[in-house]
C-alpha cells in the first residue's frame, strides 16, 4: 500500500513535481489526480491576461516611461512570482492551512495595520506594502487569508453557528476588524468582497435566517453610509447612474469604457487595434482591460472569457459539495469560498467596466495587470488543484481498502 501511495501522491516531496510532470499520466486506472479542465482553464486565462495586458499597457507605458514594455516586462516577472507560488501552495497539505488559519488570520491582520504606519501610498490610496523592489497589496492577500479562516471556524464551530447568535456573530466581528483596517487605506471593494464571501459561507454553512437576514440588512445600510460620507464615493455612485451628464468629468472613465464596448460590435477590431487604449481610457490594463477585450475581441471574445470565469467558479463551488459529501468540511468550505470570491470578484468588475455597478476598483482574475491579485489568485487556485487531488487520492485509498478487506 505505501508503494502505491507514493506514486499517487503527485504533490508529495517524494516525487520530482515539476510543470511538465503534472501533464503527464500519473493515474490510477480510470482516475486522474487532479482536475485538468481546472488547471487548463486557470493557465488559459493567466496566458490571456498577460497577452492582454501587453496590448493594453503599451500607449501608456511609452508615455509614462518612454519603455513601451514597462509593463509587459513586470507583468511576466509577476508569472514567474506565480510558478513559484504554484510550486510552493501545491506541496502544502490542507491540514497545514486549517492548522495554521488562525495564524495566518493574525500576519495579515497585523501588516493590515503595517500598511496605515508605514505604507506607500499610489494615486491617494495607501494600501501596498514595499518589500525591497515587491510592492504587496495587503488587502488582496487579506481575501485569501480571511477566506482560509472562515473555513476552520466553520469546521469548529458549526454547530454553534446553526443553533444561536453568538457563533454566527463572532465571524462578523473579526471581519469588522478587518474591514475597519482596509477601509482606513481606502479601499471599499476589497470589503465588499470579504462581506459576500462571510454572508455566502454562513449561508451554506446553515445560519439561522434571522441572524443571516440583519446581518445583510446591517450591511447594505453600512454600505450606503460609507458612500453618502465619503464624496468621491458619492460621486462613482452618481457618475454611474448617468456618466454622460458629464462625460469629461466624473463620468468619463465609464463613458470611455462604453465607447470600446461599442466599437467592438460582435467580433471585435481584432487584436491590438483598440482606440480606448490609446490614452482615452484609464486603467486600460488593470480595472478596465475588459473594455480593451470587448473592443479588441468583441462579444464573441468577451462570452468566451466569461464562459472560462465562470466554469472555473462553477467548479469551485462543485469541488465543494463533492468535499463535504465525503466528510471533508475544511476543504469544502474552502473551495465555496474561492469560487464565490471569484464570482463576485468577476460580476463586480465586468459590471463597473459596462455601467450596471459602480466603480470599485477591482482587478478581473487572472487576467488584469497587478502582481498581488495576480499571486494570490493563482494561490487560491492551487488551493483548489490541491483540494481536488487529496479528495480524489482518499477516494482511490478507500477503495483499495475495500478491495485487501
Amino acid at each position: 500500500m505505501r508503494s502505491e501511495e507514493r506514486q499517487l501522491n503527485l504533490f508529495g516531496t517524494s516525487v520530482n513535481w515539476s510543470w511538465p510532470n503534472l501533464f503527464k499520466e500519473r493515474q490510477a486506472p480510470g482516475m486522474q489526480l487532479y482536475d485538468r479542465a481546472l488547471l487548463f482553464s486557470v493557465l488559459s486565462l493567466i496566458c490571456f491576461g498577460f497577452v492582454m495586458v501587453m496590448s493594453a499597457s503599451m500607449p501608456e507605458a511609452q508615455s509614462l516611461t518612454g519603455n513601451p514594455y514597462h509593463f509587459v516586462i513586470r507583468h511576466f516577472a509577476y508569472l514567474v512570482g506565480c510558478g513559484v507560488i504554484a510550486t510552493v501552495v501545491l506541496r502544502i497539505e490542507m491540514s497545514r492551512w486549517q492548522q495554521f488559519s488562525p495564524l495566518l488570520l493574525l500576519i495579515v491582520g497585523i501588516m493590515l495595520v503595517a500598511v496605515l504606519l508605514v505604507g506607500t501610498s499610489v494615486n491617494g490610496a495607501t494600501r501596498w506594502l514595499s518589500v525591497g523592489p515587491i510592492r504587496i497589496q495587503v488587502a488582496e492577500v487579506a481575501k485569501f487569508a480571511f477566506a482560509i479562516y472562515m473555513a476552520g471556524y466553520l469546521v469548529r464551530r458549526h454547530q454553534e453557528i446553526r443553533e444561536n447568535a453568538k457563533g454566527f456573530y463572532k465571524p462578523i466581528a473579526v471581519f469588522a476588524v478587518y474591514a475597519f483596517l482596509i477601509l482606513m487605506q481606502p479601499d471599499l471593494g476589497t470589503v465588499v468582497v470579504l462581506f459576500v464571501g462571510t454572508v455566502g459561507l454562513l449561508f451554506l454553512a446553515g445560519a439561522r435566517l434571522l441572524d443571516f437576514f440583519a446581518l445583510i440588512l446591517t450591511g447594505v445600510m453600512a454600505f450606503v453610509a460609507l458612500v453618502l460620507l465619503e464624496p468621491y464615493r458619492m460621486r462613482r455612485v452618481t457618475s454611474f447612474m448617468d456618466p454622460w451628464q458629464d462625460p469629461f468629468g466624473s463620468g468619463y472613465q465609464l463613458t470611455q469604457s462604453l465607447m470600446a464596448y461599442g466599437r467592438g460590435d460582435w467580433l471585435g477590431q481584432g487584436l491590438g487595434n483598440s482606440i480606448q487604449k490609446l490614452e482615452y481610457l484609464p486603467e486600460a490594463h488593470t480595472d478596465f482591460i475588459f473594455a480593451v477585450i470587448g473592443e479588441e475581441l468583441g462579444f464573441i471574445g468577451i462570452i468566451v472569457v466569461l464562459s472560462v470565469l465562470l466554469f472555473v467558479a462553477l467548479r469551485a463551488i462543485k469541488l465543494g459539495n463533492l468535499c463535504i459529501e465525503i466528510d471533508k468540511p475544511f476543504e469544502g468550505y474552502l473551495a465555496y469560498a474561492i469560487g464565490i470570491w471569484f464570482c463576485f470578484q468577476t460580476v463586480v468588475n465586468v459590471g463597473a467596466s459596462i455601467g450596471m455597478l459602480p466603480t470599485k476598483g477591482l482587478t478581473l482574475p487572472f487576467i488584469s495587470y497587478g502582481g498581488s491579485s495576480l499571486w494570490v489568485m493563482t494561490a487560491a487556485a492551487m488551493i483548489l488543484i490541491r483540494i481536488d487531488h487529496e479528495r480524489r487520492l482518499s477516494s482511490i485509498q478507500a477503495v483499495q481498502g475495500k478491495k485487501s478487506k
